[in-house]
């Protein structure tokens, strides 16, 4: 007769936990090898890259999240000759708070007791340094946010903005500076600003582009459309850089409860009616400002409507600030949009890319975005 020898549960339990949290110990095999992830690189060789950078008030208010978006401006510019990059457009939001006057800490350091967010004009001082990346390397076109005015946002139209980034700041830049329009205290300042710049061979287009401040007012969109109207820019590809314009779902903002909107600011819906539909040479526009903690959808978004020349405009919007840990994480996992212009003059791809992970063999299979929300393709007709 065979013996039978019985193992007490309480053993199998052992090993059996002894076993998991051995494996768990392990390091997660990601889905793509880091040697299979490729950079970023031009599917023609032909074509240039415009770059959109987020809004990167979380980078700012928080001295660890500086890193990352000094990264990311590093990044660019070692990028600059393989990717052919000519521009790159931040759709505003620049600081935290623009916090004029007196200092007021943030919600998250009265919370929390943490002294690493910047506060007053030291998150415009940060800014700027960090800026210097750019400065004399590539021409940098900035928009204003909500959060560059005011206390606490948006209160009224004073802003650090003009100190730190005046139109001689960077000689690239500045040679490409059609006219500044007015600020709303008479001062011609790049918070209006019009540029032209000629897309490199074979392209060889001429681009507009017309940044415009936080909740732009009437002045300020007769002035652009006075600008787009000019008879030399009819031939023009316009692109139109302003904080807040559209949802992520593709519809535009109808009305917003900020102070400056109350006081004649236009929304998103406004803009187009007043400037973008009815000039001939617009057929892009590039926004951000709209987010939620950790949601893509919300986030990111593309939709395209006639002007009333019947030309097709496309409107974008990025803004992944509240990506990677909502709006007290780490100021949004790197991201950034890459707009690829290809040689046939009128297709453009738009990809989206993180540096940050791309850094890392160990997360450097969660460097890009591939769904159709951040890997698409979309015509300047």
């Amino acid at each position: 007769m065979k013996k039978i020898f019985l193992v007490p549960v309480f053993s199998v339990i052992l090993l059996a936990n002894t076993l998991y949290a051995q494996t768990s110990l392990l390091p997660a095999t990601p889905a793509t090898p880091a040697a299979a992830v490729k950079a970023p690189a031009l599917e023609n060789p032909q074509s240039w890259t415009m770059v959109v950078v987020p809004d990167i008030q979380t980078y700012i208010k928080q001295i660890e999240n500086h890193g990352i978006l000094d990264m990311m401006l590093a990044w660019i510019v070692r990028r600059r000759e393989e990717m052919n990059i000519r521009q790159v457009l931040f759709t505003g939001d620049l600081v935290y708070f623009n916090n004029t006057g007196r200092v007021v800490k943030s919600d998250n350091w009265l919370k929390s007791g943490r002294k690493t967010d910047l506060v007053s004009d030291e998150q415009w001082k940060a800014l700027s340094r960090i800026m210097t990346r750019l400065d004399g390397e590539l021409p940098y076109i900035l928009c204003t946010g909500n959060h560059d005015y005011g206390m606490r946002s948006a209160e009224n139209r004073h802003s650090h903005f003009s100190a730190f980034f005046p139109t001689s700041r960077n000689p690239l830049t500045r040679r490409q500076l059609f006219e500044c329009g007015t600020n709303a205290f008479g001062m011609r300042t790049l918070e209006n600003a019009a540029y032209e710049f000629t897309a490199p061979h074979p392209d060889n287009r001429k681009f507009l582009v017309i940044s415009l401040q936080f909740a732009p007012t009437d002045g300020d969109l007769k002035w652009a459309k006075k600008i787009a109207d000019l008879p030399y820019f009819a031939d023009h590809i316009g692109i139109v850089l302003t904080h807040s314009y559209m949802y992520a779902n593709g519809k535009r903002i109808e009305k917003e409860t900020y102070p400056l909107s109350r006081k004649g600011g236009n929304a998103g819906e406004a803009i187009f009616q007043k400037l973008v539909k009815p000039a001939k040479n617009i057929r892009l526009v590039i926004c951000g400002h709209v987010c939620k903690p950790d949601n893509w959808e919300a986030s990111v978004g593309f939709s395209a409507d006639k002007n009333d020349s019947g030309k097709s405009v496309s409107q974008l919007v990025f803004n992944t600030q509240a990506i990677g840990g909502g709006f007290s994480g780490n100021g949004g996992d790197g991201w950034l949009r890459l707009l690829e212009f290809l040689p046939d003059r009128k297709t453009v791809r738009a990809k989206t890319f993180s540096p940050l992970f791309y850094s890392s063999p160990s997360t450097r299979h969660l460097a890009w975005k591939n769904d159709a929300r951040n890997f698409f393709t979309f015509e300047l007709e």
